[in-house]
């Protein structure tokens, strides 16, 4: 069966960016000038999925306002003749058909996703965490849809990290049956780096049949507290066979304040209209900054499921 629906879960409280997360929603914070939840649209919508249920909460009232039209601002834009503005923000409205429910109560994305049950209904459908960013060649969702088809069983997105860092992922355990594709046998939610099954963490993209839902429903709260679809996944994997999906690509976690603050840098650093000038500007401050004790990390993602 194809693939024809996405659900972003984007319910979360988004605490680590208090204190303007009490009032704007983390996904709706800017990547230079698009909000981090248009690029997670964008990128569905870029792998065929333009039906896209948005799992929110409490005060993320501004996303679903962000992709309806504002019909205000389209006439003051057109009288002044900013055509190109325009566009842009006609075009957010179109990009997909987008759907949205309300999380009652914040219990975890596993419990999250059951709130997409009557949408999917016996569909096969992706999961996009709304406020993690994915760049790699070839795009990892149209991978994931054809690991999909071929075996006709959920797929999860893979990314390797440092051993001592697997505490803040889900992991799996698994044989590598092609370069960079994994038949799944084991997923455990923030293992100890003692007994990590692997480094090879979930990267916030999903491929999920169905009868997840039922496993969901069977499935107590884990760490946290909270319904974690690892811990479902892993009910799964004793009863079906799912796969994992190694990309070479580039994980941006959102949800973290360092790793946002990089990103609009490494992103603005790509525009023709900001590079020249930022850049310079950039080498001008660094000249002027004390030598860190220490070289910086490599990007990396406190978490991967949403708060």
């Amino acid at each position: 069966m194809k693939i024809r629906k996405a659900v972003i879960p984007a319910a979360g409280l988004g605490t680590r960016f208090l204190p303007v997360s009490k009032s704007q929603p983390k996904e709706m914070l800017p990547i230079v000038d698009t909000p981090v939840i248009q690029y997670v649209v964008e990128e569905a919508a870029a792998a065929g999925l333009r039906d896209v249920l948005m799992i929110i909460g409490k005060g993320k009232r501004a996303i679903e306002e962000h992709f309806d039209r504002n019909f205000e601002l389209e006439d003051a834009l057109a009288a002044r003749g900013r055509e190109a503005e325009l566009e842009a923000i006609r075009r957010i409205s179109t990009i997909a058909r987008l759907h949205f429910v309300w999380q009652r109560e914040l219990k975890g994305l596993g419990d999250a996703i059951t709130y997409a049950r009557d949408h999917v209904e016996d569909e096969p459908f992706a999961v996009l965490l709304g406020d993690t960013l994915i760049e790699a060649d070839p795009p990892v969702l149209p991978q994931m849809l054809e690991l999909f088809e071929r075996f006709g069983t959920s797929v999860v997105a893979l990314e390797e990290v440092p051993i001592a860092k697997v505490h803040r992922y889900g992991v799996i355990a698994g044989r590598e049956v092609e370069p960079g594709r994994f038949e799944i046998t084991d997923l455990v939610e923030k293992p100890d780096p003692d007994h990590a099954p692997s480094n090879l963490a979930i990267a916030g993209r999903y491929v999920l049949t169905p009868d997840v839902f039922g496993y969901l429903d069977r499935t107590p709260p884990g760490k946290n507290n909270e319904i974690q679809l690892t811990d479902a996944l892993r009910r799964m994997v004793r009863e079906r066979p799912i796969y994992g999906l190694r990309f070479n690509g580039v994980r941006y976690d959102i949800g973290n304040r360092l790793d946002f603050l990089r990103t609009n840098i490494l992103f603005a650093l790509r525009r023709p209209d900001l590079r020249q000038d930022f850049a310079a500007w950039l080498l001008n401050l660094a000249e002027t900054l004390p030598q860190p004790a220490e070289p910086p990390s490599p990007l990396d993602a406190e978490e991967l499921r949403p708060e």
